[in-house]
Order: structure tokens, then sequence, then C-alpha cells
């Protein structure tokens, strides 16, 4: 690592965009995540498939007041 960066030629605010929608990175437990992957390939489906129909059903519980 440098001791001086040189920013004299930056832009403020280059990369910023407002309506961005940011996916924070989720880090599963090795058994949870095994678990995961064994039954979305049991599905044929994806990691993401498999975890957003297993979140999307909790939320219509907990919006149930269940």
């Amino acid at each position: 690592m440098k001791d001086e960066y040189n920013f004299s030629d930056a832009e403020r605010g280059k990369f910023f965009h407002k309506d961005a929608v940011l996916a924070p990175p989720i880090h599963l437990e090795a058994d949870v995540l095994a678990y995961l992957l064994a039954r979305a390939e049991a599905r044929g489906a994806s990691l993401d498939q498999l975890v957003n129909g297993l979140l999307r059903a909790d939320i219509a519980l907990i919006e149930a007041g269940g």
C-alpha cells in the first residue's frame, strides 16, 4: 500500500446511482448451506430460487400473524 494516494483528478460521486439496490452478501453456516444445496438440487432449482421461496413462505406466515 502506498504511503500517499493522489486524488486530485478524482470525480466525486462517479459511481453513485441514486436508485441502486444493493444485495448484501448472506453468509450461511456450513450445515445449513449443505442442506439447502441438496434440497435445491433435488428440486432442480438454484440455491437462489429455493432460498427466495423459503423466505417468501416465511414472510407470508409472518404477515398472517403466525
